[in-house]
């Protein structure tokens, strides 16, 4: 024993060990730094790791031949010994480094489900905003593209479940805490990224990760030419649903591997567009028309570089469609354009989901022909089985159509597909206010204010339930936490105006929109009022005639101008009759009110049709034509869902003390007791 102790010492064997052990600690310590930064696979450590300790045993057998002196004879001994610790140590290499395939830049394994949430799907995808390591800071449009177009593809297989981007954007791009994030967005896997462009390359590093156990599942670095995104996107897309074990059909494999277009400046000013659109959309932006305006124009210069750019052309229809539907741009043309491009869209691609998509919303926002839309909207959604465009677009439909309930159903479909979407939840709660379910809808427009705490249309019309409902306190009380400043297009200042004429304070009325903006916009009534018709309202109720009366000459003019045009003219004719009738006009009234009404039914629409006899009744109590008013308050009473009156409003609201003691209304009262406690409500602002 003491002769091989001697043998070691002599041989400095002990020193060659600590030695390479040291070496071999500072490289791993090294790699894993490197290795973090870079996104490299798990997969590349773990063989390393095999490798060095296949290299200590080599190192020992090369230390006891080679270790007393610098120039030794290689005996065949030594090579046979080295020979066999290299077969070995290849051996194990292959065998434990083959799953995942050990390559230079991939690695797959199967997922686990996550153990904390047995209820979401081991298929199940969030991609994180991707980070933006240009040098130039303005390429941000390009890194949230690649994310985008990443996430749709995704979005098309069946067997996965993809969240959309409105909720995994509010996340950073390398969260502290993924496995809470996971579990907010109810998802098992997380695909994380990076994009670096500069001038026509650009590098993508993408990593694919268990939330649960914070491994790596694959991940993979790409570094290509700006016209190789395309097939970037594709591989990425078969790689995660390999990864997932998800079945992918020949015809979701054949859609991910389509390239939209094949001009990189086109594609690059579409990605611009698209970040503008979605700004538009999702953000209380101050210039909403100037946004519009240019992302419309970037569409069209995308187009003009590719005249074969469907999705563009799809893009700019649905951008037209939603500029038209909420007033942005009245143009009487535009609804005509909208058309016009989604037909290209799909004459140049008819399978294209995006423009079935636009051209549902042609018919939906530019025609309310709902049946259409509906056809449409259902083509959408078999193609893009993952998108919450495509279901929230058939729950609105459903609404339009009086299939509150169903809406409701398809609305919760997209908002587990996109759970931190406070739209949804609003839209939700709107509509259960139309069910008259107003504890229910309370708690949802809670929620959706604690995703998005400055929801001045949510804080608004959970207000206006309120009010409907008769619950003036908690009404004025929420709304005085909402300052002027954060709403710019008078939503909150309608509501409030509205809360102090029910409570006979027109002082405090004609102050809350004393700072407001000419028009007061409410989009969940699809509608814009003149300042000057509410405040002449007021001033009549104070008992300032003169005054009155000029407001409403102002009003009427503002009005009046609207009625050539026949984006605007409905709504224009329907806040008309009530000018009419407090300039003492009756005749000129009831034909504007009856006019609106008639042109846009309560059975062609719930919603917009409620809003229009809701002003006919106000007009008709107004100027005597008692038996009438009475008659469509019946109507908006026993309408299943949509109406916008309610026993409590009736009771307070100055608006009906002109039939107030007329027994046909006080039956009307005692006749709907029975939903005193669940009034009807106002509708909702997207759908």
């Amino acid at each position: 024993m003491t002769d091989i102790f001697g043998q070691f010492r002599q041989r400095k064997l002990v020193q060659w060990a600590l030695a390479y052990i040291a070496a071999a600690f500072a490289l791993l310590q090294g790699v894993d730094i490197v290795a973090q930064r870079f996104a490299w696979p798990d997969s590349l450590e773990r063989i390393l790791i095999l490798a060095l300790g296949v290299g200590f045993f080599v190192t020992l057998v090369l230390a006891w031949y080679h270790g007393e002196r610098g120039a030794q004879k290689v005996t065949s001994t030594e090579l046979v010994i080295l020979a066999l610790l290299l077969a070995i140590g290849g051996g194990l290499l292959w065998r434990l480094g083959k799953t995942p395939a050990p390559t230079a830049t991939t690695a797959v394994v199967t997922p686990e489900k996550p153990s904390s949430a047995a209820s979401v799907p081991g298929k199940s995808i969030a991609v994180l905003p991707f980070e933006n390591l240009s040098e130039d800071k303005s390429n941000g449009y390009f890194a949230s593209g690649m994310q985008d177009e990443i996430l749709t593809r995704l979005a098309s297989i069946r067997d996965l479940k993809v969240i959309s981007r409105t909720s995994t954007e509010q996340y950073a791009s390398h969260p502290p805490n993924l496995k809470l994030v996971a579990e907010q967005l109810g998802v098992a896997t997380v695909l994380e990224g990076s994009v670096q462009k500069a001038a026509n390359k650009v590098r993508i590093n993408l990593q694919l990760i268990d939330a649960h156990s914070d491994s790596h599942l694959w991940a993979q670095n790409y570094d290509r030419d700006l016209a190789d995104v395309f097939a970037v996107q594709s591989d990425v897309a078969e790689k995660v649903a390999d990864a997932l074990k998800a079945q992918l059909l020949p015809a979701e494999s054949a859609r991910m591997a389509d390239a939209p277009t094949a001009d990189v400046q086109a594609h690059d000013l579409y990605l611009q567009a698209r970040n503008l659109f979605d700004q538009l959309q999702v953000s209380s932006v101050a210039e909403p028309v100037a946004v519009g305006r240019d992302a419309a124009k970037l569409f069209g210069e995308a187009i003009a570089a590719d005249s074969n750019f469907a999705l563009a052309y799809a893009w700019l229809s649905y951008l037209q469609s939603y500029l038209h539907w909420y007033n942005v741009d009245t143009s009487p043309t535009l609804v005509a354009e909208a058309r016009d491009n989604a037909r290209k869209a799909l004459a140049l691609q008819p399978d294209l989901p995006e423009a079935h998509l636009a051209m549902g919303y042609v018919h939906y926002w530019g025609n309310r022909d709902y049946p259409a839309a509906m056809t449409e909207f259902s083509i959408a959604r078999d193609a893009m089985p993952n998108s919450a465009l495509a279901l929230s677009a058939i729950s609105y439909v459903q609404r339009r159509q009086g299939q509150v309930a169903q809406s409701i159903v398809d609305l919760e479909k997209a908002n587990r597909l996109d759970p931190r979407n406070s739209l949804f939840l609003r839209e939700i709660a709107a509509s259960l206010t139309m069910l008259r379910r107003y504890d229910e809808a309370d708690a949802m427009y809670a929620r959706s204010l604690a995703v998005f705490p400055a929801d001045t249309e949510a804080r608004g019309q959970r207000a206006l339930a309120k009010m409907i409902s008769g619950d003036t306190a908690t009404a004025s009380a929420m709304l005085a936490s909402v300052l002027a400043d954060n709403d710019p297009q008078g939503t909150v200042s309608l509501v409030r105006f509205r809360l102090q004429m029910v409570l006979r304070k027109p002082d405090a009325a004609i102050a809350a929109v004393a700072h407001a903006p000419d028009w007061l916009m409410s989009r969940f009534e699809h509608s814009a009022t003149p300042v000057t018709a509410l405040r002449a309202q007021a001033l009549a109720m104070r008992g300032d005639a003169a005054a009155a009366r000029e407001q409403y000459l102002l009003a009427e003019g503002q009005l009046r101008a609207l009625l050539d045009n026949p984006v605007t003219a409905n709504d224009a004719s329907s806040h008309l009759g009530i000018v009419y009738a407090g300039l003492g006009r009756k005749q000129e009234a009831l034909a504007a009110a009856r006019s609106a009404a008639t042109q846009i039914p309560l059975s062609r629409d719930p919603m917009v049709g409620a809003f229009n006899l809701e002003r006919l009744a106000r007009t008709e109590a107004q100027v005597g034509e008692t038996a009438a008013a009475i008659e469509h308050l019946h109507q908006l009473l026993d309408a299943p869902a949509g109406s916008v009156v309610a026993v409590p409003v009736l009771r307070l609201d100055p608006v009906w003390d002109p039939i107030r003691n007329d027994v046909r209304f006080q039956a009307l009262l005692k006749q709907q007791s029975g939903v005193d406690s669940k009034p009807g409500a106002a509708g909702a602002a997207h759908g």
